[in-house]
């Protein structure tokens, strides 16, 4: 909503109990909270994986859903050894990368940064 609108503020006493909004404004309000709320998940294995044993979240995950490095290379359209080197890499993956490896792991590019 591009233009402001003027709210009614019901008081009692002095003390104000209510606003009244515009209904489009209380459902783009509805929408932009529920966008904030959006929460990643993560399984305990993932997890232990990542940050216990040290391992990229991305063979953390890989391991999670029990695929080999050929499985995903091979949904993502790259060879084994490919897979490997981003598998490894300690550097932060391009965000077309991500999408492409949640996309064969079946999980958000969001549950790869941990």
């Amino acid at each position: 909503m591009s233009a402001h609108s003027e709210h009614q503020i019901i008081a009692k006493n002095g003390v104000p109990l209510f606003v009244v909004v515009p209904y489009d404004e209380y459902i783009a309000d509805i929408q932009r909270a529920k966008k904030a709320e959006k929460k990643v998940y993560f399984p305990q294995e993932v997890v232990e994986k990542a940050a216990i044993e040290g391992k990229s979240i991305v063979r953390a995950w890989r391991e999670y859903k029990r695929m080999t490095q050929k499985d995903v290379a091979a949904k993502m359209g790259i060879t084994q050894a490919a897979f490997c080197q981003l598998e490894k890499s300690q550097d932060r993956l391009h965000a077309a990368t991500l999408k492409k490896i949640a996309g064969a792991l079946g999980i958000t590019e969001n549950q790869l940064t941990l």
